[in-house]
């Protein structure tokens, strides 16, 4: 059976919300900021994705995925620039640095993680990470380049703009 446009857009749109793990509300309002920004909608929604405080934590290597990412954002493992924070959502910038905190070093997860993380190779050039500190500082700001290659952000655009 032939796939619709339609239906094209939509499972292009469901797998990037699954993939970063949004729920449909915060996914179109996103769209709708990037939409408003300067620029191509698709990269700078792309980009608002991977600024995000959970995507962070699981691109340095801290999380096995982005939903435990999410988790520990969530249980407020993770000092944004000093501060206590529990919101997965929060958007970081070039300049921020993330570590986690002193208590949760205990943390039987945490303590496991050198065998689970990635290798530096694998590590986006936009992120300086210290294994040892457990710390991850921001140096720029995500290219298309730096998100996962299979997601063809033309199509969410295209399904938003319906």
């Amino acid at each position: 059976q032939k796939n619709s446009q339609y239906s094209l857009q939509l499972r292009e749109k469901q797998k990037v919300k699954r993939l970063y793990g949004l729920l449909e509300r915060q996914f179109s309002n996103l769209m709708e900021e990037a939409n408003r920004t300067q620029g191509q909608s698709g990269a700078t929604l792309l980009q608002f994705l991977e600024c995000r405080f959970d995507n962070v934590i699981y691109r340095a290597g801290f999380a096995t995925s982005r939903n435990s990412a999410r988790q520990l954002a969530t249980h407020g493992h993770f000092l944004l620039n000093g501060k206590r924070v529990d919101i997965p959502s929060i958007r970081v910038k070039s300049g921020d640095k993330i570590q986690l905190r002193e208590v949760s070093k205990k943390n039987d997860y945490i303590k496991n993680l050198d065998e689970l993380s990635p290798s530096p190779a694998n590590l986006p050039g936009w992120l300086k990470v210290n294994r040892k500190q457990v710390s991850v500082e921001v140096t720029g700001i995500p290219s298309r380049e730096d998100a996962e290659p299979d997601i063809k952000e033309q199509l969410i655009v295209e399904y938003y703009s319906r």
